[in-house]
């Protein structure tokens, strides 16, 4: 409900900036015709994730990580690791959020182990492996333009050595700090069955279909919208009570139509000019460090998207454009709001009465940050 309040403050903002003559008709239908696709695919792939919840497909992959760790809470632990970062990867940051969150929590309570590291692990990693695929964060689905439209596999390739470095320190963080919560053993635990078997093997299935189909080179929206649609059908005619307005994520979709809206407007009223002046040009690692410094402190500030649509202007190349990503994407991790995926994640925990002090997380985030922005950038800037 915050979320759509404040999208529909924005979107206010933006129509008056219309109405002004400040965005004017041209610009208009360019914006539209960027963030539409993007909007697209973030509705088709919030209703597969949420369906695919509802058949039980994110519950039973827990439970299997807890069968199959041998009883010791670091094995669970790194399944879900791996659970998370193929989650982030083909389905975005905001289902790992969302959708993993609450599963993780209940398996580690299950088995008798602190949820804190597993919490921890589902949010860091929803946003620090968030670089890899344009599938994998909004942001970079709007940097994909900036960078000449490159296929799914080329953007990885300029990404990779930066972006296994940010899902790498999280994970040897929080590895670290609860090593001896980790190292519990619980007894064995068994894989509880899917309430409709039908259900549950197509979800699998669409979602198995989606991951080579994302990185295909088709635009995201389109296998969003078929898997969506798959789904849909599916339970309309074996759980038809699942289906609620509700699968439409509104407020996630006013929140962006609002950002867009509102940077667009700063934009044309010399927005670029001034933050170009405070990043720099250059290309060296320390012109590169002071981009990407300045975007994740912006996207601290205010939040990762408009932090990036304010940004993409100065970028002027593609390992600019980069360093930004880096910014915003793994940079978000230090206050609340700097990521819509960390507000849909504490609001899962505070469903589930598992408490994490925002000073605490803070704390922890920028720590995590100051270690990784310089390692990720000077990858970025060694590479040819």
């Amino acid at each position: 409900m915050k979320t759509a309040v404040i999208g529909g403050f924005l979107a206010v903002v933006g129509i008056v900036a219309a109405f002004l003559g400040i965005l004017t008709p041209d610009a208009l239908v360019a914006l539209l015709d960027r963030v539409a696709p993007v909007l697209g695919f973030v509705v088709g792939l919030t209703i597969v994730a949420d369906l695919s919840a509802e058949a039980g497909l994110f519950s039973w992959l827990a439970g299997v990580a807890a069968r199959f760790s041998l009883g010791r809470v670091w094995v669970l632990w790194l399944l879900v690791v791996v659970l998370a970062l193929l989650c982030t990867v083909f389905l975005s940051l905001d289902t790992t959020a969302v959708l993993l969150t609450p599963v993780v929590v209940l398996v580690a309570r299950r088995v008798g182990a602190s949820p804190l590291p597993f919490a921890l692990t589902t949010v860091w990693l929803a946003n620090c492996a968030s670089l890899f695929l344009p599938v994998s964060n909004l942001t970079n689905l709007l940097a994909v333009h900036a960078l000449g439209s490159p296929a799914p596999l080329t953007y990885a390739a300029l990404v990779l050595p930066a972006a296994v470095v940010c899902a790498l320190v999280p994970v040897v963080a929080v590895g670290i700090r609860y090593r001896h919560e980790l190292a519990a053993r619980f007894p064995a635990a068994s894989v509880e069955a899917a309430p409709d078997r039908t259900l549950f093997l197509v979800s699998a299935i669409v979602v198995v279909l989606l991951v080579p189909a994302l990185v295909s080179g088709v635009e995201v929206w389109i296998p969003a919208a078929i898997g969506a649609a798959v789904l849909v059908v599916a339970f309309a005619i074996k759980r038809r009570s699942a289906l609620r307005i509700g699968l439409v994520p509104w407020g996630t979709l006013l929140f962006a139509a609002g950002l867009f809206l509102v940077v667009a407007a700063a934009q044309a009223l010399g927005l670029a000019q001034l933050i170009g002046s405070a990043v720099g040009t250059g290309t060296s690692f320390g012109d590169l460090l002071r981009l990407s410094g300045g975007a994740a402190l912006s996207a601290n500030v205010v939040n990762n998207l408009p932090a990036y649509l304010a940004l993409e202007p100065v970028g002027g190349s593609s390992v600019r454009i980069i360093a930004i990503l880096i910014g915003v994407n793994v940079g978000c991790i230090v206050t609340p709001w700097a990521s819509l995926a960390t507000l849909l994640w504490h609001g899962r925990l505070q469903a589930l009465d598992v408490h994490v002090p925002w000073g605490r997380y803070a704390l922890a985030g920028l720590g995590l940050v100051v270690v990784m922005l310089p390692l990720s950038i000077l990858l970025l800037s060694l590479a040819p």
